[in-house]
């Protein structure tokens, strides 16, 4: 639509211009692509046929294979060696910590203080323990799991603490 006014004929600018477009070809689109429902054809296994001389046998059905989840190994908690260690200067935080552990049925070892710098609460785990070190952050609600390093032992997790736990 256009506009006259003092200073001449006055057009829509172009983004309505564009949008009244988009809108009826949208439109359109909708219009020519409704109706009828997708067809699906069903296919059939016929068998092949054999000459007299040898008995027909059917063709075995086929195997469709479903997907399978990656089974996720068992924790056995009490099987597994942990250390807690305090990294804070909170009085008695490992000892607490550690009690906790073994209440949720995990088989501590040692409670002591850590003289070192570690940047946030963490279990730390050898290679062959990630799954159970995933487990016992879960335990703890820590966010933080790390592989082990020296001088941590390479048979236990190793939890070290920077602050209590929430």
């Amino acid at each position: 639509m256009a506009v006259r006014n003092d200073r001449g004929l006055v057009l829509p600018s172009p983004v309505v211009l564009l949008s009244i477009i988009a809108v009826a070809m949208a439109a359109i689109a909708f219009f020519a692509t409704r109706g009828g429902e997708p067809v699906e054809r069903q296919v059939a296994i016929t068998a092949r046929e054999t000459p007299a001389s040898t008995p027909a046998v059917p063709a075995p059905a086929a195997v469709v294979p479903t997907p399978t989840k990656k089974a996720k190994p068992v924790v056995q908690r009490a099987k597994v060696y942990v250390e807690v260690y305090n990294n804070s200067s909170v009085k008695g935080l490992a000892g607490t910590v550690a009690a906790r552990v073994g209440d949720a049925g995990w088989q501590v070892v040692g409670a002591d203080n850590w003289y070192g710098t570690i940047s946030a609460t963490t279990v730390y785990f050898p290679q062959r323990l990630e799954p159970e070190a995933k487990r016992l952050a879960l335990d703890l609600g820590i966010k933080r799991t790390a592989p082990s390093v020296d001088p941590m032992r390479q048979d236990r997790l190793t939890v070290i603490l920077t602050g209590p736990l929430g």
